[in-house]
């Protein structure tokens, strides 16, 4: 089971977007993918068309992370309908996982999504963790279980110093609390070709982090956001734009795998899947 943590560290750079949307690269290629919604906003439940209704949360795996609890806090998603190859299941989120998120969390905390992971550990190839928008405990605690993070950022200058702060955090996570902790690389969203503004920001990353810059960097697209306000995979939406999205989102997974050494994982299913799902979200 490969964890991979998605994050940033400046609010709305599209981290929760990123995040659904290797789901649906992930769902599509027939992995048995976990999300958690470690974010207390909770928005990646919504988007993964889970009612949370009925389940524990990541607060009470927090609070006990024992495999009772754990499974009790895991819910098949609403995107398990549209085809058998793959599952995709979510570890419900909290707004109450705030009251975990303090500055100094003890070594015991630090690793506690870890122990939670370890008891369901056979059950999923992939784990993406859609983490808290700070650097605090519980951002540290997602790390600490994770083998490589994916840094989301986009073409802005305060965007441009939170990736710096990630990495240098990523590594003194490293160094401290876990050593197979690497970072995955940055992903640049909501590009948009035509600004000047965008371009130099995308150069002055290039500039500062060199190859951690992934290719393709993502452009912004409105079909992306309809996709998930509809609760669909964007994988399964029509139309050429939210395709060319599911394609990148195709070549990110790819990176992930082959970090993963799980490079011979099944290759995408055909784009023309898109004709699946109504553009009203019927």
């Amino acid at each position: 089971m490969h964890v991979l943590s998605v994050s940033s560290l400046k609010g709305g750079v599209g981290k929760t977007t990123v995040t659904l949307g290797l789901a649906s690269a992930a769902f599509s290629r027939g992995l048995r993918t976990l999300v958690v919604d470690f974010d207390p906003q909770s928005d990646v439940s919504t988007g993964l068309d889970v009612n949370p209704e009925g389940y524990a949360n990541i607060a009470d795996v927090l609070d006990s992370p024992k495999e009772k609890t754990v499974r009790s806090a895991i819910a098949h998603s609403g995107w398990n309908q549209y085809h058998e190859g793959g599952t995709i299941d979510l570890l419900v989120g909290s707004p109450s996982a705030i009251n975990f998120d303090g500055p100094h969390p003890s070594a015991r905390d630090i690793w506690k999504l870890e122990e939670a992971l370890a008891t369901v550990e056979s059950e999923y190839d992939l784990v993406l963790v859609d983490c808290a928008p700070s650097l605090n405990a519980l951002t540290r605690t997602a790390w600490a279980a994770s083998d490589r993070v994916l840094v989301v950022a986009e073409p802005s200058l305060f965007a441009v110093a939170a990736t710096d702060r990630a990495l240098r955090a990523i590594e003194e996570i490293r160094r401290g609390v876990s050593p197979r902790l690497q970072p995955l690389g940055i992903l640049i969203n909501r590009t948009q070709p035509q600004s000047i503004e965008h371009q130099f920001r995308i150069r002055e990353l290039r500039e500062m982090f060199g190859p951690l810059v992934l290719n393709p960097q993502l452009p912004e697209r409105p079909s992306l956001q309809q996709a998930q306000g509809a609760a669909k995979p964007v994988h399964m939406w029509p139309g050429e734009a939210s395709q060319e999205m599911a394609g990148n989102f195709d070549l990110v997974l790819d990176r992930i795998l082959r970090s993963a050494g799980m490079a011979d994982a099944p290759a995408a299913k055909p784009t023309a899947r898109a004709t699946t799902v109504s553009s009203d979200g019927a």
